[in-house]
């Protein structure tokens, strides 16, 4: 098999040039030449986001390219460390996406060299289309978090308990959501890593009953069989206020996916315990969580009932308490980690987490 022209992946900045761009533009549109462009700015985290300004010919302009795009891929330090990330992101925008629709970013090239362990996305600017970015200090309202989860329904619906997403599917080699976490676990929760994070503001701001390393093991374990008996579906992967927009017409968005296989409610689990306020989550998780169960329904979805569906969203808390205590301040600064976990947390008590755990 010839390997393509854009191989292998830039993994420094330097490695980017108009004819690297030109041969990973031409994977969508054939004809595309870039000219030259300008490194405009960048935002850093777990990968790196570049703005660019191309300067596209004729035939880029006319397939649709805009001037400014996002060239997202692995540039810092670290980067090596987290090539599965970087793999499931590009399977998320060059297969999932382009098959099951969920409003995201328009993409004009997305692949992962295994031998680097590099994956590069190119995607649109979505400052330059008006979109508006979530962020985990400013929870969101309750109409804001019922139309996402409209969409993260139907997305999920597609392949809720189809056979694509078992032995012998189309989406059986996407990776189960929480076993791909299993490595990171394990480093994370070693006991002077673990320390580490109980020290800092977001492990302050947690209960002491969820600071136990012991605890959390015990719990993880837990949640891991609970999932496995649900139905799976393909997953978004990480729907967190970092990663979702809003369209200048009021379309919920969603980026940075991490392709994947799992139970809906782990996503619905995670993304209302920490998108809303404390003081109204416990009036408005019931309401939102039925909403979504309605959705679902809607899509031809034999949903579960209600208790079940409450039963299964304080169980998945666990992941979301996971994530934002073991979150490096260097990817997400602590004030989002601090904001997320204050909110899981007080759900996590009020949904009496050892009690649900304890019948598993």
């Amino acid at each position: 098999m010839t390997q393509a022209a854009y191989f292998p992946l830039p993994v420094t900045e330097e490695q980017i040039s108009a004819d690297w761009l030109t041969a990973a533009l031409r994977q969508r549109a054939p004809e595309v030449t870039v000219r030259g462009f300008e490194f405009v700015d960048a935002i850093r985290g777990t990968s790196s986001k570049i703005r660019l300004r191309l300067d596209l010919d004729e035939a880029g302009k006319q397939a649709g390219i805009p001037e400014l795009v996002i060239l997202k891929g692995g540039f810092e330090p670290h980067s090596r460390d987290f090539g599965y990330m970087h793999e499931r992101e590009v399977r998320g925008y060059r297969d999932v996406l382009t098959r099951i629709p969920l409003p995201a970013p328009a993409c004009y090239f997305a692949d992962f060299d295994a031998q680097g362990k590099q994956g590069i996305i190119i995607m649109e600017d979505l400052v330059a289309s008006g979109a508006t970015f979530c962020h985990a200090t400013r929870p969101q309202a309750f109409e804001q978090v019922a139309r996402r989860l409209e969409v993260l329904a139907k997305f999920h619906a597609s392949t809720w308990d189809s056979p694509s997403v078992k032995a012998g599917g189309e989406w059986e080699d996407l990776v189960d959501f929480l076993d791909t976490v299993d490595n990171f676990f394990a480093l994370k929760t070693a006991p002077a890593t673990w320390q580490r994070f109980i020290a800092s503001p977001r492990g302050v701001a947690c209960s002491v009953r969820f600071q136990d390393r012991d605890w959390m093991l015990d719990a993880w374990q837990k949640m891991k069989v609970f999932a496995k008996q649900l139905p799976y579906s393909v997953l978004h992967g990480d729907i967190h206020l970092g990663n979702l927009f809003i369209a200048a017409d009021g379309t919920p968005g969603f980026f940075d996916t991490l392709a994947s296989r799992g139970p809906g409610m782990i996503e619905v689990s995670y993304h209302i315990s920490a998108s809303v306020d404390s003081a109204d989550r416990p009036r408005w998780e019931g309401a939102l969580v039925q909403h979504y169960l309605d959705a679902l329904r809607d899509n031809g979805v034999d949903a579960p009932g209600f208790d079940e569906a409450m039963h299964q969203y304080g169980v998945f808390l666990v992941y979301g308490h996971f994530i934002w205590m073991t979150t490096e301040s260097e990817y997400q600064t602590e004030s989002v980690n601090t904001a997320n976990i204050a909110r899981v947390n007080n759900a996590m008590l009020e949904h009496d987490i050892d009690r649900l755990l304890a019948n598993i």
